[in-house]
């Protein structure tokens, strides 16, 4: 593996997580895997998105697609604009882990008719500051609408949830099919370093990856290793509860049940970024580097359907920007140098070899009368 070594503070501050890691380790046995990648991405002071340390962009370790210029937010917008102008004047958007604020600020700039409020759900205080730095670019009377949050809010509301890229950050259970029960797989330390074991599978997830096997087609061959978020019923229970009518949109990488655990793909979707670089340890300096794995869109939709939401639409990002029709920007180009820039972006957020079918939009909605613009076109329901 060919990565950039960090320097030296940064190698304390990881070499300080490895420490209270493997601390747990020595207390209480192998840590699953889902409680170590809650410490590598979460511990406070330390974790990969509470440490201060920069995320996002050219300088950071991934490019989201809001960061690839205007379009996507534009594009969002149009959708948006459709959900707020049924609802009403009043209606709040609630943003769920906002990144670097880009997102946030040209969302605002681009609606036609802004929400009453802009909330955003990010609990780390260094992201605060950088989204608030963003949201400073804005006019003054728009970025007072802006709000942070710690929680979801108490109160309902009417309007649009908006989560980009903030699923596949949930912590994940891995497990490993033997020929007769299920093992977990967990995190151990060797003395050392941090290295993969197993163990039998506890209950809650024997239970889930036993439900998870009666719904595939066929068989999970002996040795297939995958992951699951037991998780994001809960979670997603938790944070569409506050909406009373309106649409919950959720953005990732990722595929529908069947194609996910797909007998082909038995090494799971596990997945790190470090400077731009895609590797599959998950142990390689924690806290430095994301960990992340692709979300079972199968389980997102049975989630919102429990959570009392209708699975309104299911696409690819190419579809979806596609079938909101985000291609006539091409022409509103002020010359051929901004055409050739929006042209680069389009093909970016589009096209399969990029980000245009590894990323999907699953549309959860509440009481809204209106079909989705964004989701007529070209809909995957049927994959689910």
């Amino acid at each position: 593996m060919s990565l950039p070594a960090p320097p030296p503070e940064l190698l304390e501050l990881s070499g300080e997580l490895c420490n209270r890691i493997v601390n747990n380790i020595v207390t209480d046995g192998p840590m699953g895997f889902a409680d170590y990648m809650r410490m590598a991405l979460y511990e406070p002071g330390l974790g990969y998105y509470v440490n201060g340390l920069h995320k996002f962009g050219p300088s950071g370790d991934f490019v989201t697609a809001p960061e690839q210029g205007g379009l996507f937010a534009k594009a969002l917008a149009r959708q948006f604009d459709q959900v707020g102008s049924e609802i009403g004047a009043g209606w709040t958007l609630l943003e769920l882990g906002a990144g670097s604020g880009a997102l946030a600020r040209d969302l605002l700039a681009a609606l036609d008719h802004p929400p009453a409020r802009y909330l955003i759900l990010d609990t780390s205080a260094s992201l605060r500051q950088v989204q608030a730095e963003r949201i400073a670019e804005l006019p003054a009377w728009l970025g007072a609408r802006v709000e942070w949050l710690s929680q979801p809010p108490e109160a309902g509301f009417d309007g649009v949830i908006l989560a980009n890229e903030v699923i596949d950050a949930l912590p994940v259970s891995c497990f490993e099919v033997d020929q007769d029960k299920v093992l977990e797989r967990c995190v151990d330390f060797t003395g050392q370093r941090l290295t993969w074991t197993q163990r039998p599978a506890p209950p809650r997830l024997d239970q889930a990856v036993g439900e998870l096997r009666a719904q595939l087609p066929g068989c999970l061959p002996p040795g297939y290793q995958s992951e699951i978020c037991l998780d994001l019923p809960g979670w997603l229970r938790t944070v569409t509860e506050p909406l009373r009518r309106g649409l919950a949109l959720f953005i990732d990488y990722g595929y529908p049940r069947r194609e996910y655990y797909h007998p082909d793909r038995r090494a799971g979707t596990l997945v790190c970024h470090y400077r731009h670089r895609a590797h599959f340890d998950p142990f390689v300096w924690p806290g430095l580097t994301d960990i992340s794995a692709f979300v079972d869109f199968s389980l997102a939709a049975d989630a919102g359907f429990d959570s009392g939401l209708e699975v309104a639409g299911f696409t690819s990002q190419a579809g979806f920007l596609l079938g909101i029709g985000i291609h006539d920007q091409l022409q509103q180009a002020s010359d051929e140098r901004d055409r050739l820039g929006l042209s680069a972006e389009l093909k970016r957020l589009t096209l399969p070899g990029e980000m245009g079918e590894k990323f999907k939009l699953i549309a959860l909605t509440r009481g809204l009368e209106q079909a989705l613009n964004g989701f007529e076109g070209i809909s995957h329901l049927h994959r689910l």
